[in-house]
């Protein structure tokens, strides 16, 4: 028998997870709001959805439900990470997620490392944020904005 492919087909070798109350609702939110699309879902032995896998482009978010050793943000009451992922248009990303209501934690703004990026909040507390590299900065170039 060959080996299979590792990682498998259509996975990318770094995949986040993250932990929804509700998997059914983040599967039709994120779908909605920012554009994923669900490639999977599997429910569990109480017939809720116990592992989910959405991607976006090339992509793939898995999710599954906090238990005692993972919390998501809003039962920790705070936010541990973030995503970071690029989009085509991030204008236009960004005028869809705030009329699908994302929480929006910052507008479209230029980086000095040259990605124009957007920041949002899911209805569980996660942290998103789109970007679009808008222009290449080298290095040494780079110089962040006095705080």
């Amino acid at each position: 028998m060959p080996m299979p492919a590792n990682p498998p087909p259509n996975m990318p070798r770094i995949t986040p997870y993250l932990y929804y109350e509700d998997v059914a609702s983040a599967l039709t939110w994120l779908s909605r709001a920012f554009g994923f699309r669900e490639r999977m879902r599997m429910p569990g032995p109480d017939g809720k959805i116990m592992h989910a896998e959405m991607e976006f482009a090339d992509g793939v978010l898995m999710m599954g439900n906090p238990g005692p050793h993972y919390r998501n943000p809003k039962r920790l009451g705070q936010t541990t990470q973030n995503l970071y992922v690029y989009v085509d248009d991030v204008d236009r990303h960004f005028r869809h997620a705030r009329e699908a209501g994302a929480n929006i934690l910052h507008e479209p703004q230029d980086q000095f490392y040259g990605d124009r990026r957007y920041g949002a909040e899911d209805p569980e507390g996660h942290h998103w944020y789109f970007a679009q590299h808008v222009r290449d900065v080298a290095p040494e170039d780079m110089k962040p904005p006095p705080r």
